[in-house]
């Protein structure tokens, strides 16, 4: 049984980390509202671009721009897995890295070859004990302030790959920010970019009322808007991300809090039920030594 000063030693010591996870939480909840109105700012931007796109890549064929080629056979898939680089974040890495391992599962034969990008450094540490085909890492993209900079980084890199040949299809593995209680893993296809693959694309055009005029040509447009359409899906899954991180920390720190004060009472209560029985002990041996002198 441990004695009254471990107990208290236990007890300080979870308090301690009580003022940790407390301070933890309200860093997150003020890094939350920051990433939150970045999510909220981009989402209306990439929505009206991915209607305009819809509508353009369902009015042109398919030879018309190189993003929109169909590969002729399985080819090389990439997907870049966004993670963050510091944990205690709940599930935030853990989910969407199951997701990746499931997307794997499904789609295993489907593709000659599955090769991953990796941001953050937890997803780094984690697939660097894994045998997966991983072409690139990247670290402190989550929360550096420039996370445009980084989409268009990434997008230039892929749009050249994509054009050379040297992969036939891109996803990205993030954690979509619903709330700060609710993040939803999710692989999201970006290429090809064809009617086919993007989501209502035939539908749009064919629901479009009349014909449009493009001014300038559609090539021009496609030129354009096609590359940009590629940044703007990185960079609103890095948003995404973002806000999903902190949520999650935000979330997990407040649990740990609570855990704390339940356990502090637990220790406490403890405690205090040694101390009243090293107490009656001590009575107890006090009345017998009474006792024996009288006898």
């Amino acid at each position: 049984m441990p004695s009254l000063k471990d107990i208290r030693k236990r007890i300080v010591s979870v308090k301690n980390t009580q003022k940790i996870t407390k301070a933890m939480k309200m860093v997150a909840a003020a890094k939350l509202r920051r990433a939150q109105e970045a999510i909220n700012s981009a989402r209306p931007y990439a929505v009206k671009l991915d209607d305009v796109v819809r509508v353009l890549a369902g009015a042109v064929d398919h030879d018309a721009h190189p993003l929109l080629r169909m590969p002729e056979h399985k080819g090389v898939a990439r997907v870049m897995v966004v993670t963050s680089d510091r944990g205690l974040c709940g599930g935030f890495n853990s989910n969407t890295l199951r997701r990746v391992e499931q997307f794997f599962t499904e789609f295993a034969t489907e593709y000659d070859r599955i090769e991953l990008v990796v941001v953050g450094r937890k997803g780094q540490d984690y697939f660097k004990r894994r045998n997966h085909n991983v072409v690139a890492y990247h670290t402190q993209v989550l929360g550096s302030g420039s996370p445009y900079t980084h989409a268009k980084k990434f997008g230039m890199t892929v749009i050249e790959d994509f054009t050379k040949g040297e992969i036939d299809h891109f996803f990205i593995a993030f954690s979509e920010f619903k709330s700060a209680l609710a993040q939803a893993p999710r692989v999201h296809r970006v290429l090809p970019l064809s009617p086919e693959h993007i989501e209502g694309a035939p539908e749009a055009a064919a629901n479009a009322h009349g014909e449009f005029l493009f001014e300038p040509h559609k090539d021009e447009l496609l030129e354009v808007l096609l590359p940009r359409y590629i940044e703007v899906q990185i960079h609103r899954a890095l948003l995404d991300a973002a806000a999903s991180e902190q949520g999650a920390r935000m979330t997990a720190m407040d649990n740990a809090t609570s855990n704390a004060s339940d356990l502090i009472d637990s220790l406490t209560l403890k405690y205090n039920r040694a101390r009243q029985a090293s107490i009656t002990k001590e009575l107890m041996e006090i009345t017998g030594g009474a006792e024996a002198l009288k006898g």
